[in-house]
């Protein structure tokens, strides 16, 4: 048997102890191999995912963590992106049950966010804006920033708030981190989160061009009306930190 075939006998025994042994060991010190892997794996998936954890008994989800560690080809060694690598497998590979919650994938999601938000890098090629600047400086979303919509309030569900149905209206949210470090939530209205996303999708964006779109949008709202309006919401934003001026 070649040293490659060793390897991959050796990390398929890891993924899952129903394969074969390999070759010249012994099931005992491969089981301790194995659990401090497994065990690894299992407690950054649940501090990336601590409310999904908390939905379940401890049996299954130790039971889904498994099928994870087991089938799901992780395309990172960084252990701060297994978060990422769990959700992908949510959403492409697993095939939900009726143990999981109808929210489950949204959930997933918003708590990813929480953790991009928390570990993003510092923007230092970006400035903080004042009111007074708004207009002057192209526009941009910090990266520290992310505007999301979800069926679900993902932000209220918890082992006592479980809803069967989503909302009657979408739901819009912003996370950032603040100047503290703290990674915030805020509930937008759809103007204001359609306002976010576009800024977030231009390499820097002008005052009066964020205007001219808004008011092709909304063509029976007044100009004046949109400009005072998106004036009094960039302010906001720039204070809380979530618009920032581009490089």
């Amino acid at each position: 048997m070649s040293f490659t075939q060793v390897q991959q006998s050796f990390i398929d025994y890891i993924k899952d102890p129903s394969s074969p042994l390999p070759q010249g060991t012994d099931a005992r010190r491969m089981g301790i191999y194995r659990e401090l892997f497994f065990n690894n794996v299992k407690g950054f998936v649940a501090s990336g995912f601590p409310v999904l954890c908390s939905l379940y008994e401890e049996e299954t989800w130790q039971a889904l963590v498994q099928r994870f560690f087991a089938t799901h080809d992780c395309q990172t060694p960084i252990f701060i992106e297994i978060a990422q690598e769990f959700l992908l497998f949510l959403q492409n590979e697993y095939q939900m049950s009726e143990q999981d919650p109808a929210f489950m994938l949204e959930l997933a999601h918003y708590e990813w966010l929480e953790l991009v938000v928390a570990t993003a890098p510092d923007d230092r090629q970006s400035q903080r804006l004042d009111a007074q600047s708004i207009e002057a400086r192209p526009l941009a979303l910090s990266l520290a920033a992310r505007v999301a919509q979800y069926h679900f309030e993902v932000q209220r569900i918890s082992p006592d708030y479980r809803p069967e149905l989503p909302s009657e209206q979408p739901n819009f949210f912003c996370l950032y981190r603040d100047s503290s470090d703290e990674v915030c939530f805020l509930q937008l209205n759809p103007l204001t989160a359609q306002v976010l996303a576009y800024i977030g999708q231009q390499d820097g964006v002008g005052f009066t061009a964020l205007c001219d779109w808004l008011t092709q949008l909304y063509q029976q709202m007044p100009r004046q009306q949109i400009v005072e309006g998106c004036r009094q919401l960039l302010a906001d934003m720039a204070e809380r930190g979530i618009v920032v001026a581009a490089r």
